[in-house]
């Protein structure tokens, strides 16, 4: 018995397309210290101290700010990790994590 041996020509094509960003927005409130949120922009968000004052002066200012641009689960990960911080804390802090435009 004679085997054929056939080839098969596959052509794979790859996009060079990035993934989709997303803010991270932090919304401002009456209960959250304005320390604890310095301190959260710095551990979580790895701000310098002078950036985290002057984001969480903006929040102040202006009810929300955007703290970081990430992919999804980064993003998500993140305002996840500060949301829990500031329950432990008994702080009502939240964040938002939205597509960019």
């Amino acid at each position: 018995m004679e085997q054929q041996q056939t080839s098969s020509s596959t052509s794979t094509r790859f996009r060079d397309r990035k993934p989709p960003m997303y803010d991270v927005i932090i919304h401002n409130d009456d209960y959250t210290t304005m320390d604890f949120v310095v301190m959260i922009l710095e551990t979580i968000f790895n701000k310098s101290q002078e950036e985290a004052i002057q984001l969480m002066l903006n929040v102040h200012e202006n009810g929300e700010a955007i703290v970081g641009t990430y992919i999804y689960d980064i993003a998500q990960s993140k305002a996840d990790k500060a949301t829990a911080m500031a329950r432990a804390e008994g702080f009502p802090l939240q964040l938002t994590v939205k597509q960019k435009n």
